[in-house]
């Protein structure tokens, strides 16, 4: 089960009722947060998420929105008691940014790792036996997409295990992948699994104009996380110039991309009440939430 938690919703600057956009994904004990704008710690206290399961930050960009509640969140991970090794992950050029962002916090009781993923194409890394892969966006500077697929195990089959008269002590083994020895017989997972079942794919873009090759990267995701600065379409050209989507473009990537569910988040400050374009979204792509902050999922 991967547990999904939208901190924030907003873009540009933080609002009484509206922090700013950042994605918390929790699998096996272990969380990853992606973008850590002003007060992001606040935000997790706030949806009662454990800051101390966090091992692993991904940042999109190096817009204040999304970064500069850094040095913040790292301080508070000190007082929570962290001691292992936290590992950030961005753009090439983001080591310099998270040193200068460090110069005030520069005592922690964790070690920092900081990986920056390769500039011009598309690639993948492994956090917590989930496939992370990056995607270049198109924005006023360098962006990231980031997608989550968790290969789930087939079904077991206690019948057919029965059937093989295996103890029911090798069931997990067998589960799990591994190959057992039984009075010499090689039992593989094979032989006691029933269907395969589809990967669980979690995507996030924000920060960029639409373009043709979003759908392949968001390509059947059970969960699509896509910005949406404003609910009329009279802004697109002005997004367009600055590097952004309003919600029908949101809207047309969860249709181009034969998504399952459409979360919009990162709202323009002006944007009052984003819930009112609802059903205007909707008749684009009929599975969209116009979300709220700390709108929560449990993907199985």
């Amino acid at each position: 089960m991967i547990d999904v938690t939208l901190i924030g919703t907003g873009g540009m600057l933080p609002l009484p009722e509206r922090w700013l956009t950042s994605l918390w994904l929790e699998y096996n004990g272990k969380a990853c947060l992606t973008d850590c704008g002003e007060g992001t710690q606040i935000a997790i206290a706030q949806h009662k998420l454990k800051l101390s399961h966090l091992d692993t930050i991904l940042i999109t960009h190096t817009h204040a929105d999304h970064i500069s509640g850094l040095p913040g969140l790292l301080l508070s991970l000190g007082n929570c008691g962290k001691t292992d090794i936290l590992k950030i992950y961005g753009y090439k050029g983001i080591v310099r940014t998270i040193h200068s962002l460090l110069c005030i916090c520069p005592v922690l009781p964790f070690e920092i790792e900081i990986i920056e993923l390769p500039h011009n194409e598309t690639s993948s890394f492994i956090w917590n036996d989930i496939v992370v892969s990056s995607m270049p966006l198109d924005h006023s500077i360098d962006c990231f997409g980031y997608s989550f697929i968790l290969n789930r195990k087939p079904v077991f089959a206690p019948d057919k295990a029965k059937a093989l008269g295996i103890d029911v002590k090798y069931w997990k083994m067998l589960h799990s992948g591994n190959s057992v020895t039984i009075n010499n017989n090689i039992i593989t997972p094979d032989m006691v699994t029933a269907e395969s079942r589809s990967p669980i794919k979690v995507c996030y873009i924000t920060d960029t104009r639409y373009f043709d090759n979003l759908a392949d990267f968001a390509r059947d995701s059970d969960l699509l996380i896509c910005e949406g600065m404003y609910g009329d379409d009279e802004y697109i050209e002005k997004m367009r110039e600055k590097g952004h989507m309003v919600f029908s473009q949101s809207g047309k990537l969860a249709v181009n991309s034969n998504s399952k569910k459409l979360w919009l988040t990162h709202y323009s400050p002006a944007l009052s009440n984003p819930q009112e374009y609802e059903e205007f979204v909707r008749n684009i792509f009929s599975e969209t939430v116009v979300s709220d902050d700390g709108q929560s999922i449990t993907l199985k």
